[in-house]
């Protein structure tokens, strides 16, 4: 079975042609190898998808005949990725939170002074 039949097989990508998208920018790989969407997958081998800044590690159980319900993923894969991928990924959520929140606009001019008093205050203390 080609590798992007079945990530789309299993539910990894909702298309198929996003998972053979996925292929030509290199975030498929197997064995730390790049590989095309044409890529014959036989079994008990490791696939590495990169996904949403994580990246997952998917062992092949078994090959399935067409695209399986959510409930029977589990038999055709096994999730190998480890925990850090996740934690990294929260890390990097927070590390995006500034002092403002997500859709409050533009600074105004009242915290354009606030944040020049700071930093003015911050030079004459050096």
């Amino acid at each position: 079975m080609r590798i992007d039949k079945y990530l789309w097989c299993i539910r990894v990508f909702k298309t198929r042609s996003i998972a053979t998208a996925a292929c030509k920018k290199g975030q498929i790989k197997i064995e730390s190898k790049n590989v095309k969407a044409s890529k014959d997958l036989f079994g008990n081998e490791l696939i590495m998808v990169r996904k949403n800044q994580i990246n997952y590690q998917i062992k092949v159980l078994d090959l399935p005949k067409s695209r399986v319900g959510a409930k029977l993923v589990d038999l055709y894969r096994k999730d190998a990725t480890p925990k850090e991928e996740f934690e990294k990924n929260e890390l990097l959520k927070y590390s995006k939170d500034y002092y403002r929140k997500k859709g409050a606009g533009r600074p105004t001019k009242k915290d354009r002074r606030d944040i020049e008093g700071y930093t003015e205050d911050s030079e004459e203390n050096v």
